[in-house]
């Protein structure tokens, strides 16, 4: 192996934490302190495990752990790097966020299955580091469809008719792209390379020279549909269905476990098995692009249609999700990075708006934009966050949005796209027009005469301050970008 491979367990470490603490978990359960104890330090330790990790990563350094050898060249094994550490740091982080914001809203709505919620919320945890560590599309497929099939659970929590609709719906429409586009796709790859391995760098890809060039145009859009957790439509409705979980449930959909386990997926596919030559050669990076593009758009007006909170922010989600892949199908460095740290900064300001969301039905009971005119003047920390973390989707300065919009605009204008410039310019109107209204009727709308909001106050603090953290970190990782830029520049090199 090359010198800068660093063989260790710390990678298998790293997957394995949330596993058994899902188990500890579920054994242990009935104690609801004991059972958040456990979730809490899981989800420390896994951040504490990952964050080990970034010395060697900045020091041009890959981490590897093979576990299995299923048939010549395709391994269920491990890798970080800095494209994988970007997703396991922003999928670790969040995940200690969304532990402690989801015991004051599990209790203060007092909701069943608390034990089985902790456990499956820490086996999609599970799923996701395991995406993030991939070696290989093999193992990624493994551990895809893994997140897949343990947030099921999740989505149908409330085990009402309209839980089981979504739940199916999310489900069925998951496992059957995977099964229908993913999976022919993976097995034709082996066929062509004779290996699932993932490349060393963007830019060469796995497919040797004179391979039939429709074949590889076909497995493209194979994997480009075959990741539906990526949102793009026509295969987005999973998406909006999955609104009927709890908040904690959508946070971690929205956020972190699902959404971004797809265009990680997708960018990471497209990125170190097909490559930004072959991609360039082959002129599937602007088609791309501009497909995406129509989701940003079309995404952003039915958003607007939405009164309901938790439904605009889910069609703000399946916009802002294609802005990372067409950033990434550009293939300019500009435009890649953009997309890349998109992934960090859509998190944390996604995040902090669903829990904002969340606090506001706890606290007020309210679920429609339309009743929330004069509730800001009472619940002012979660309604500032609230606008805080929409700056960031709007991509205004300084918070983290603004970085992503600006690589993305340079990228556009360094593939020469003006149209894919005016897509971008467009949807940024277009997220202004959905998100601001929102908080000019929580601080501005007059509050109606029957309804005085006499004993609303701010959510627990187990709710507010996670909210707050998250919003303070959006802030903060978009003035000092740096850090996180740093992972995405050594993916471009």
């Amino acid at each position: 192996m090359d010198e800068t491979i660093i063989i260790t367990s710390k990678l298998l470490l790293a997957v394995v934490i949330p596993l058994i603490g899902s188990i500890i978990v579920m054994l242990l359960g009935k104690d609801e302190n004991l059972r958040e104890t456990i979730s809490s330090v899981s989800s420390i330790a896994l951040f504490v495990v990952v964050c080990s990790m970034i010395p060697t990563i900045f020091a041009g350094q890959t981490l590897y752990y093979n576990l299995f050898t299923i048939l010549p060249n395709v391994t269920i094994s491990l890798r970080a790097d800095p494209m994988s550490m970007i997703f396991a740091m922003v999928a670790s982080s969040l995940w200690t966020i969304a532990v402690f914001y989801s015991m004051g809203y599990m209790r203060g709505l007092n909701e069943h299955a608390q034990t089985r919620f902790n456990a499956c919320f820490a086996i999609a945890i599970f799923g996701a580091i395991g995406v993030a560590f991939s070696d290989n599309l093999f193992t990624m497929y493994l551990f895809y469809e893994i997140v897949s099939i343990c947030t099921y659970p999740l989505v149908a929590h409330h085990q009402d008719q309209e839980g089981y609709d979504g739940g199916r719906k999310y489900l069925v429409y998951l496992t059957a792209t995977a099964k229908t586009f993913l999976l022919p796709a993976m097995i034709l790859i082996y066929v062509l390379t004779g290996t699932l391995d993932f490349a060393t760098d963007i830019s060469t890809g796995i497919f040797p020279d004179g391979v039939n060039k429709g074949l590889v145009i076909m497995l493209y859009i194979f994997c480009l549909f075959g990741f539906a957790k990526n949102g793009i439509m026509p295969f987005h409705h999973w998406l909006p269905g999955a609104m009927v979980a709890p908040t904690p449930v959508s946070a971690l959909l929205h956020a972190v476990a699902v959404v971004k386990v797809g265009v990680f997926c997708t960018t990471r596919v497209m990125l170190y098995v097909f490559g930004v030559d072959l991609m360039d050669a082959l002129n599937l990076g602007v088609p791309t692009a501009y497909f995406v593009g129509f989701t940003i758009i079309a995404a952003s007006i039915i958003a607007l249609s939405k009164d309901n909170l938790k439904a605009r922010l889910a069609y703000s989600t399946v916009s802002q999700l294609s802005y990372i892949i067409l950033g990434v199908a550009l293939l300019t460095p500009a435009a890649i990075e953009g997309g890349l740290i998109h992934i960090v900064n859509h998190a944390f300001s996604k995040i902090t708006l669903f829990f904002c969301a969340g606090a506001i039905y706890v606290a007020a009971h309210k679920k429609e934009i339309s009743e929330m005119e004069g509730l800001g003047k009472v619940m002012p920390f979660t309604f500032g966050a609230f606008a805080i973390a929409s700056l960031s989707m709007i991509g205004a300065p300084p918070v983290a949005g603004f970085v992503s919009k600006w690589k993305l605009l340079v990228g556009s204008m360094q593939a020469h796209q003006i149209g894919i410039l005016l897509i971008l310019l467009t949807s940024t109107l277009l997220n202004a027009a959905y998100f601001l209204p929102v908080t000019y009727r929580a601080f501005f709308g007059k509050r109606p005469v029957d309804e005085p909001y006499t004993g609303i106050k701010e959510a627990p603090l187990s709710m507010l301050i996670p909210i707050l953290i998250a919003c303070f970190i959006s802030v903060l990782i978009g003035i000092f970008p740096n850090f996180m830029m740093t992972f995405v520049k050594a993916v471009t090199g």
